[in-house]
């Protein structure tokens, strides 16, 4: 048994994750804003995590084998994790981002078309951070999430209080109207009413990952030595027409394509620049992956079925 410490998990697969630890026979603190209950059987400690003196007075004298932050957005708030939990901890898994590798988002080492992308192009213990960008606005934080999530990392990798690993989340999908983003709803939703679906004109692959699957991997992680980033992603990358005729075939219609102008936004995975990951990383470690295309019609099948509106 383990004392481990999850920062969120209020939904999706943070609630799983923490379902999971529970089962597993762990003791599991929770640390959130109150919106949701855990299970019960989970000390619920409702702060916010930004307020750094009012976490270390929730704190207390608690100390954890391991902490789970699922909602570490910016290098402030890795900075205060770092001062907060260091001596309070041995080890601090960060929940982060296929994103950190988009090229559209930061200077970063070219990624043949073809390859996949290694842990290695974004290196947290060498990245600059700069504490005093307007992080605490939230308008600027959603438009720079990818440089957010390299700036956390790289506050935690560098702060050496606690031994510090980072899974970097391919895009996350199944769970029907749990999947709160609702880009796989909009596939679904679009092909079902014979709507057009926005693409590029070379549309890239991209990778995926089943939400129960990131939660095991999470699991996975808290009992783990590994330290760094690691890649989590379902093998068999997709483009926007994989995932689209997968949707159709499930829907019993056709998907209908409409190509947009260079430059121009379109729907959701489809993408005109390569970053999809290669999660070669966390298979030598030992974490087995399953195939996108074994969990995806039964996950578009959910959300088929799933109420219009998406839920926690």
């Amino acid at each position: 048994m383990q004392r481990i410490c999850v920062i969120g998990g209020s939904r999706y697969f943070g609630k799983l994750l923490v379902e999971r630890l529970q089962t597993a026979g762990h003791q599991v603190t929770v640390i959130n804003r109150g919106s949701t209950p855990p299970p019960t059987g989970v000390e619920h400690l409702v702060v916010d995590r930004d307020d750094e003196a009012a976490l270390t007075a929730t704190l207390d004298a608690r100390t954890f084998d391991v902490v789970v932050d699922q909602v570490c957005y910016t290098p402030v708030q890795a900075a205060i994790a770092a001062r907060v939990f260091a001596g309070r901890t041995r080890r601090h898994v960060m929940t982060s981002t296929i994103e950190v590798y988009d090229p559209a988002t930061a200077a970063l080492p070219p990624v043949p078309s073809g390859s996949l992308v290694s842990e290695q192009s974004v290196d947290p213990t060498t990245w600059q951070v700069a504490m005093d960008l307007p992080w605490h606005d939230d308008a600027y934080r959603d438009a720079h999430y990818a440089e957010g999530k390299r700036q956390a990392e790289a506050v935690l990798a560098q702060a050496g209080g606690f031994a510090f690993a980072s899974v970097r989340s391919a895009h996350v999908l199944g769970g029907g109207a749990r999947e709160f983003t609702g880009r796989l709803a909009h596939y679904t939703g679009h092909v079902t009413r014979g709507e057009e679906i926005t693409v590029h004109a070379k549309a890239l692959p991209t990778v995926f990952i089943h939400y129960e699957e990131l939660a095991d991997l999470l699991v996975w992680a808290t009992a783990a030595d590994f330290t760094g980033p690691v890649n989590a992603c379902s093998d068999d990358p997709l483009d926007v027409h994989d995932l689209a005729e997968i949707v159709a075939a499930q829907a019993g219609r056709e998907a209908v394509y409409r190509t947009v102008p260079a430059g121009e936004d379109a729907s959701p995975f489809s993408f005109d620049r390569h970053y999809a990951m290669s999660n070669a990383r966390a298979k030598q470690l030992g974490f087995s992956f399953s195939r996108t295309t074994d969990w995806l019609p039964d996950a578009v099948a959910e959300t088929l079925a799933a109420p219009a509106t998406p839920h926690a």
